[in-house]
């Protein structure tokens, strides 16, 4: 069984970026900088236990170090511009998971460590796994406990009323390969049908124990995904945010969200038909 872990939202400069999701009305904590200095971050964790976490560059690699699996993943992305750039599950055992996919013919390098400093010194350390395909997860599992990666107690607690992921929507050009890839993953069947309000999409999509991970690609000429995946590739496309008030329901400004889509969904009767079939 997975969970999901985390999303990631690269940004080009991360003390903005802070001050713009506060603005939207998260939380936001401070996460430290990455083995190595190349880039450091930000969390915005939720009641759900999952969180996002705001990534920036700090420099580029140097002559003399070899990036890791992650950050080259990540890096690749970097030319098309701050946005959603990837997501995470957490594996209840690596090691197995890896192999365990390796047996129904999916390739993931590691598990291999990474770590971070968080602002107080404390090192947070996990180990990764890594799939060759874009808009594949990457694999996050916890060497050091995880109350002391992922933000606990208050911080969770959001002026927009935010207490979790409804769905994410991830773009690809081959449904057919993803559809397997992730069958290969997780273990599971799909299920027929995009799940999210993805315009002029068509997909599947598969269930988590609390969001769903839909894969849509176009379903028209008109469909906005065309321009997503000619400009950034496949990967994440869309994220839809459980929030408690009504109010608060809609697509955040793409200028605070440093060009992240992301919906608000308002856990009401009256919003019902939007989240039908995504638990």
């Amino acid at each position: 069984m997975f969970a999901l872990d985390h999303i990631v939202i690269l940004v080009r400069d991360l003390a903005t970026a802070i001050d713009d999701y506060t603005a939207l009305g998260f939380t936001v904590v401070p996460g430290g900088e990455h083995q190595g200095g190349a880039s450091h971050n930000a969390l915005i964790a939720f009641a759900d236990d999952s969180y996002l976490e705001l990534l920036a560059f700090q420099r580029p690699p140097l002559p003399t170090e070899q990036p890791s699996p992650l950050e080259r993943r990540f890096r690749q992305r970097q030319a098309a511009g701050e946005g959603l750039v990837d997501f995470a599950l957490l594996p209840e055992d690596i090691q197995g998971t890896i192999a365990t996919a390796a047996g129904r013919g999916l390739a993931l390098e590691g598990p291999f460590p990474g770590s971070r400093v968080r602002p107080d010194g404390q090192r947070v350390a996990w180990q990764l796994g890594i799939p060759q395909a874009p808009a594949l997860p990457f694999l996050c599992a916890d060497v050091t406990p995880r109350a002391l990666r992922v933000p606990q107690g208050e911080v969770r607690r959001h002026a927009n009323s935010v207490t979790g992921v409804a769905g994410l929507a991830v773009a690809v050009s081959d449904l057919g390969r993803y559809v397997e890839g992730y069958r290969s993953l997780l273990g599971v069947e799909p299920r027929p049908g995009p799940a999210l309000p993805v315009p002029d999409a068509q997909g599947a999509h598969f269930m988590l124990p609390s969001a769903v991970i839909a894969l849509v690609t176009p379903a028209s000429g008109g469909s906005p995904l065309h321009n997503h995946l000619a400009q950034r590739g496949e990967g994440p496309f869309a994220l839809w945010l459980h929030a408690r008030d009504v109010a608060r329901s809609g697509r955040l400004d793409p200028a605070r969200s440093h060009g992240a889509w992301i919906e608000m969904v308002a856990d009401d009767p009256s919003t019902a038909h939007l989240s039908a079939g995504w638990r």
